[in-house]
């Protein structure tokens, strides 16, 4: 009996030891399998634009590329601002914007391609937050707001849509490509505005993350299976030296739904569902911020040959 009793006690402790084994080598699987840490694009398939900046993705053939002036980035006839913004420019030609509203709209002219796969760069450095304690500086029915959250200071890059304002709500469709003052990334579906958001997705926080440094930022969005879903990116340049790493990426291929309720969205006919897919192209590229006093240089916007 003593003998069985040990026996089993063995088989107990043998088995106890392979499931933690198993368990351990599962946690290793997701960690380096799944979720690989991000790498540097080795540098025979570095490919750079005009100010010298890395692209992750080739232009596509004869496609659309916009650069901001940076002599005077009011002087192109695509590009707008909201009409209250100010800029100046710093020794460096770099340039400071003081407003807690900034939209740098990048249009289509007739004749012209609609952007649709891009990759959209630029260098900032946030400075401080426009708000005081208790202040708002928007509604959640303004243009300014985005469902709610319009008192973190953030910037977002966005893509595929048009104007965005109650007058033409189903205009105001976008993939936006957030970069939070605290250090947070995101990305945002907007179906319509301003009924039409969902929740963030592919969210994440950068490490060793600190303000008034430069940094690069990338948004990257492109289509795949016969333009029946689409593909998020964001990346970031720590150091601000092209060392580009992937920080956010997300698929949207269905079930990402508006996060308000059925007689909401459904108020506007947009001919759109909950968990409508952006695959279309659009008008405008907005490069917006929000409650943020920053610094910019070097934007830009080009149409890409997807993976």
């Amino acid at each position: 009996m003593p003998d069985n009793a040990k026996h089993r006690k063995r088989i107990i402790l043998i088995a106890s030891s392979i499931l933690v084994l198993f368990i351990i080598f599962i946690l290793l699987y997701i960690r380096i399998v799944i979720t690989p840490p991000p790498l540097p694009i080795p540098e025979g398939e570095r490919r750079m634009d005009q100010f010298d900046t890395l692209q992750i993705y080739p232009t596509v053939q004869n496609g659309r590329e916009w650069f901001i002036n940076m002599q005077d980035p009011f002087d192109d006839e695509i590009v707008s601002f909201n009409s209250d913004i100010t800029l100046d420019q710093h020794s460096d030609n770099s340039w400071r914007v003081n407003s807690s509203k900034v939209r740098l709209r990048v249009d289509t002219l007739p004749g012209q391609e609609e952007w649709k796969n891009v990759e959209m760069t630029g260098y900032i450095r946030m400075i401080s937050s426009t708000l005081t304690a208790g202040s708002n500086e928007f509604s959640d029915h303004e243009e300014g707001s985005e469902d709610g959250d319009s008192l973190d200071p953030h910037l977002t890059w966005r893509a595929r849509g048009g104007r965005h304002n109650d007058m033409v709500p189903c205009e105001g469709t976008a993939l936006n490509g957030g970069l939070y003052f605290d250090g947070k990334v995101s990305w945002k579906k907007e179906i319509w505005h301003t009924g039409g958001y969902t929740d963030a997705r592919g969210v994440s926080e950068i490490p060793n993350f600190l303000v008034n440094k430069w940094i690069g930022w990338k948004t990257i969005m492109y289509n795949l299976e016969n333009d029946s879903s689409v593909k998020m990116e964001s990346y970031l340049d720590i150091n601000a030296n092209n060392n580009w790493n992937k920080i956010s990426e997300v698929e949207d291929n269905g079930k990402w739904y508006a996060d308000t309720s059925d007689e909401e969205f459904y108020s506007v006919d947009c001919g759109k569902e909950k968990d409508y897919v952006i695959t279309n192209s659009g008008p405008t590229a907005t490069f917006r911020a929000d409650n943020l006093i920053f610094d910019f240089k070097n934007l830009s916007i080009r149409e890409i040959i997807p993976p």
